[in-house]
């Protein structure tokens, strides 16, 4: 009597489902590496009120001072101010911008700051008039939070308020399309691994063995 086995079927589910174990884990890995290493995530203080209530987790996505643009809100921090913490404000100039504050209004570059963000309060938003001409390499920031920040406008016998953009760690995000997107690619990756798994379990699972003359 010769032994004959059925199509190989189960080498089939053992090759597809290797590699999509491999392709998942990869997947899964890479996007929780890219969200581990491109975002944190900062808990907001009174001084950003009210686009940031106290409290609120704010989703910042690493970079250099060298992508901030005017108007970015930014997470920074220097040795000198602030025990060294971290903290969030918004740029509200760069090197070679004139930041001036007077009778109530911020001009840059002789035009009125367009604020929408900032908080409406009845106290004025700062005690005494300044004029700041930004260095090269360094910002000028304010709370959006005039009235209760402790920004760049007390520190004007420091270079005038400004801080080296190399202080950057990083902006904060407008919204977590990004940070969403990549933990749904993790979460996918997961699936797509436990089905490449099932397969693999599949494949080896012993096979009845069909006898003829």
């Amino acid at each position: 009597m010769s032994e004959t086995r059925r199509p190989p079927a189960g080498r089939r589910l053992l090759i597809t489902g290797t590699v999509l174990a491999v392709l998942g884990a990869l997947m899964a890995a890479g996007a929780l590496w890219s969200v581990l290493s491109c975002y944190t995530v900062v808990t907001a203080r009174r001084a950003m009120e009210p686009t940031y209530h106290e409290g609120d987790h704010v989703m910042v996505e690493r970079s250099s001072g060298e992508e901030v643009r005017r108007g970015d809100v930014v997470l920074y921090s220097v040795p000198d101010r602030y025990r060294g913490l971290a903290v969030l404000q918004r740029v509200i100039g760069l090197g070679g911008d004139r930041v001036v504050f007077a009778d109530g209004t911020l001009t840059v570059n002789g035009a009125p700051a367009d604020e929408p963000y900032v908080k409406e309060t009845d106290s004025p938003f700062s005690t005494a008039p300044y004029d700041v001409k930004v260095p090269a390499g360094r910002m000028f920031l304010l709370g959006d939070n005039r009235g209760n920040a402790n920004d760049s406008r007390y520190f004007l016998s420091e270079d005038s308020g400004t801080v080296p953009t190399t202080a950057v760690q990083g902006r904060a995000l407008e919204s977590g399309g990004a940070p969403v997107k990549l933990g749904l690619a993790v979460v996918l990756g997961v699936l797509v691994s436990l089905a490449g798994g099932i397969c693999v379990l599949a494949g080896r699972r012993p096979r009845p063995v069909g006898y003829g003359r």
